[in-house]
């Protein structure tokens, strides 16, 4: 998956950054050199979610699924390479975002469930999706259906399993996992420079936020509260808002679940006080209603994020693992100080 960019097509890439939309750092594309076309490249092999997976070319019909993941299609420029993509109409305004472009090339399929029927439909020649991000052995859909049916599976790296059997997700840091799938598509569509050039920037944007995170014992204690009610639904070590609290500057209080997204009692959220709650932002429950609750609830009224008034607002693109990742932690980072002011 690490494989070098060539100097000075990196350092041409790297003029051609941009500072747009919701504050992502982004590739422009159409200044990108083309993914090369012959056949020198293949076969080329990658590590995905533990498994050796060999390409003999480039897939040229692509489905992807959710925001995240389509995303970080877009981040390389790989649209062309795209049959479509399916995610609800909950994902935020997708308008403003610095691939609006690719959004408007490309073809929404759907914005229900994905299915196999849907992948056959477009003529998939791979799904790019993840252990919930979509794929589901519940719902009958998964790499191994696919493979019956003639089609190709990435997996989202947050999202691989941890174990044999284990239903449990996450199997390195959010950030290197976002890096990893960047250099292994990177190699699969022959576009390398651009993945380097991604990461080169994600990594200076993420140590630019860390120089200004608030350090040692000013470091609030942050909770990311997803939805639910009876139960809050949140995240562990190994889902992106670990890595977007942490360095942002704040001690992430559930760094001690070994799971990506999972459900915990709100027991130990009162228990661990949280000083900061993070709220993600999609879903049919609006991110008011969801605060709304979080300051009516009896069980909380002490917590010291709720006392305090330390709310912060976060969209779901940005909390997934995504290209929108690094400008979540120099967003929160800010939030955060300003917050501990109060």
């Amino acid at each position: 998956m690490r494989t070098p960019a060539r100097p000075t097509a990196l350092a041409l890439t790297l003029c051609a950054l941009l500072l747009v939309g919701c504050g992502a750092h982004v590739t422009d594309a159409k200044d990108q050199p083309p993914a090369r076309a012959d056949d020198a490249h293949y076969p080329v092999s990658v590590e995905n979610c533990g498994t050796r997976q060999t390409y003999a070319k480039a897939p040229q019909r692509v489905v992807t699924n959710d925001v995240g993941i389509t995303e970080i299609m877009f981040a390389l420029g790989l649209e062309s390479h795209m049959a479509g993509f399916v995610m609800p109409d909950d994902k935020g305004d997708l308008a403003s975002v610095p691939w609006k472009d690719a959004y408007a090339k490309t073809k929404w399929l759907s914005k229900k469930q994905i299915t196999k029927e849907m992948a056959l439909a477009a003529r998939a020649d791979l799904v790019f999706a993840g252990w919930n991000y979509g794929f589901n052995e519940g719902e009958g859909f998964t790499p191994a259906d696919l493979k019956k049916a003639g089609i190709g599976s990435y997996l989202l790296s947050e999202s691989c399993r941890n174990g044999r059997g284990a239903t449990s997700r996450g199997v390195m840091p959010p950030l290197d996992a976002l890096y990893t799938d960047l250099r292994n598509l990177g190699r699969i569509f022959a576009v390398e420079d651009r993945a380097q050039a991604l990461i080169a920037t994600f990594r200076k944007q993420v140590a630019d936020a860390e120089s200004h995170a608030l350090k040692g014992v000013d470091r609030p204690r942050v909770f990311l509260y997803d939805d639910g009610r009876d139960k809050p639904f949140t995240s562990g070590l190994y889902a992106a808002p670990h890595d977007i609290i942490t360095r942002a500057g704040g001690d992430h209080v559930m760094k001690d679940l070994k799971d990506s997204w999972a459900t915990v009692g709100w027991e130990t959220v009162v228990e661990r006080d949280p000083e900061v709650i993070v709220i993600n932002d999609y879903g049919d429950t609006t991110a008011a209603q969801k605060r709304a609750f979080l300051k009516s609830y009896a069980p909380l009224a002490n917590v010291s994020a709720i006392k305090n008034d330390r709310i912060v607002v976060l969209d779901y693109a940005e909390l997934v693992e995504s290209p929108r990742n690094p400008a979540a932690i120099a967003s929160l980072s800010k939030s955060l100080r300003q917050l501990m002011r109060k």
